[in-house]
Parts: structure tokens; C-alpha cells; sequence
């Protein structure tokens, strides 16, 4: 069985306009080339698709059965060709983005949204990780993009752009130890164990780690349940109070006594510049490359 695109749109478009004239007019061609497509494909599916009595054909059960299926068909063949050309234009057969996990409750979907409007064809894939892990992944090709909090030691192959400003706050559960003063000494935060959200490498020190006990997590979702079950204070994004003003009802923020109890940090896309990136990666980075030069 050889059937081909060409084939299938005169076929659907016999069935859309009730006659091989009428086909034809739409498609610019003569009536007799449509009469002899529609000849060869049946002799090709081996079955009857028109009854040529009276003036029009008449459509049997088994062309208007392969009809629905026609139309997707050709939709997917359509795709598979835009697709085709997209990547010989430098589209990436997938692009992999790793979002920090402290990150996930900003409006990082945005981005992913203009992607798939621009690229429709294309695969994204999300993952999220601890900063370390994150910047891992970016380091040895796991992710071609990195939503992550600013880094005080760049490596050698990160390249970035700034994107916005956020903010972690300390917590503890209302009944904790440490919720019971209004200003918390540093040897209180010493002496009480700490929730962090870290590397799932334990050999990787914890950023933000100020307790001399503590216990680690890999994502800020397990890292609140375990704050709100009073096994410990932490540090979460205050980002998470506002989509979920529940939280207030559970958690206190503490006022440290000796710096400021609110951690703000520039959040970048960053990506590797020692690998190879495709359109999709480059449109999303000057996107937002531009968006600062016009906010700016």
C-alpha cells in the first residue's frame, strides 16, 4: 500500500465538497485528476470509497469510516513536515529546563508559555532540583536551561541573564520553640535544628545552613510539611504565603535579632556555553534579554 499526502487531500476533499468537480475547482486541478486519485487509492486500500451512480459520487460507509481518520492524518503529517523543518533550522528535538525547587511558585510558566507558542512542534521538558543539583545538571548536559537563585562563584561555563528579584523568609511551625520571642538571638537559631532544602549529594554543604543540627530535603514542598509538624524552623519562599494564605494560619516568621530575616536574591536563566543550544533555547534567552533593555 503507497499512499501519499497528495492523495489523501483529494480524498478529503471529495468527501468535504460532494463532487470530483467541485474538488477540483478548490484544488486547481481537472476533474479527471481527481477522478483517477480517487481510482488509484482505491485500488490501493483495496475497496470501494465512491458509488459513481447519478451525477455525484456517493461516499460508502468505508469512506466516510476513513474519513475522520484522514483528517488527523494529515494534520500529523503537516506537523511532522513543520517539525522537520523547524529542526533543520536549528530547533532542539527536546529542550530540558530544570527549575530550582525553591522556584517553582514563581511565574516561570510564562516562559514555558511563549515557547510553546512560538515552537509548538517542540518537546519541553521540565525537571526540579536544589540549586546544586540544578547547576549540576546544567554543568553535564542533563538540562540546556536553569531557572536558579544568583551564585556568589560563577563555574567557567555558566552564562546567564538576570530575570527578577525573590524573596526566602525564616519560619517555624506557631508552636515552636523559637515562635514564642519576638526577636530570635543567632545562638537560639544555633542551637535549634534546622530544615534545609539541599543537594540530594550529602556531601554538598546546604546553602543557608545556620543550625548546628540539621536535616536535609530536596524540594521546599517536604521541607514546610516537616516545619508545620514542628520538627524543625527553615527557610521557605514567601512566595508560598501568598498562594497559599493558609500558611500564615500555621507558621510564624521569625525576626532575627542580629541580621535581616529576609533573604532576597536575583533569580537567573542560566545556561551553558561550552554546549551546544538550539532556537528555541536562543529565542527564550533574548526574549528576556530584550524585556530588560525595554524595562530598563
Amino acid at each position: 500500500m503507497n499512499i501519499n499526502q497528495e492523495q489523501l487531500t483529494i480524498f478529503k476533499t471529495v468527501m468535504e465538497t460532494g463532487s470530483f468537480s467541485a474538488a477540483a475547482r478548490q484544488l486547481g486541478k481537472v476533474p479527471s485528476a481527481v477522478s483517477m486519485s480517487i481510482a488509484n487509492l482505491e485500488i490501493d486500500v483495496d475497496m470501494k470509497l465512491f458509488e459513481r451512480i447519478g451525477r455525484e459520487p456517493v461516499p460508502t460507509a468505508q469512506a466516510s469510516s476513513l474519513y475522520e481518520k484522514t483528517q488527523q492524518l494529515l494534520t500529523e503529517m503537516q506537523q511532522w513536515k513543520q517539525h522537520a523543518v523547524a529542526l533543520s533550522q536549528g530547533l532542539e528535538s527536546s529542550l530540558n529546563i530544570v527549575v530550582v525547587s525553591e522556584l517553582i511558585h514563581t511565574q516561570w510558566t510564562d516562559y514555558i508559555s511563549l515557547l510553546a507558542q512560538e515552537f509548538p512542534s517542540l518537546q519541553i521538558n521540565i525537571f526540579t532540583a536544589p540549586q546544586e543539583d540544578a547547576q549540576q545538571m546544567l554543568g553535564d548536559g542533563q538540562a540546556q536551561l536553569a531557572l536558579m537563585f544568583e551564585r556568589e562563584e560563577l563555574e567557567n561555563y555558566e552564562q546567564f541573564v538576570e530575570l527578577k528579584l525573590e524573596s526566602l523568609v525564616p519560619v517555624a511551625a506557631k508552636d515552636h520553640t523559637l515562635a514564642q520571642f519576638e526577636q530570635v538571638s543567632f545562638e537560639q537559631i544555633l542551637q535549634s535544628r534546622q530544615i534545609v532544602v539541599a543537594s540530594r549529594d550529602k556531601t554538598i554543604k546546604p546553602e543557608l545552613l545556620f543550625s548546628k543540627q540539621y536535616w536535609r530535603t530536596d524540594n521546599h514542598h517536604s521541607a514546610c510539611s516537616m516545619i508545620i509538624q514542628n520538627l524543625g524552623w527553615g527557610v521557605l519562599p514567601s512566595q508560598m504565603f501568598n498562594e497559599n494564605p493558609q500558611l500564615i494560619q500555621q507558621l510564624k516568621v521569625l525576626n532575627f535579632l542580629d541580621f535581616t530575616p529576609k533573604f532576597e536574591y536575583f533569580v537567573d536563566l542560566v545556561w551553558n556555553r561550552e554546549k551546544l543550544m538550539g532556537s528555541a533555547a536562543h529565542f527564550l534567552i533574548n526574549h528576556i534579554r530584550n524585556s530588560r533593555k525595554n524595562t530598563n
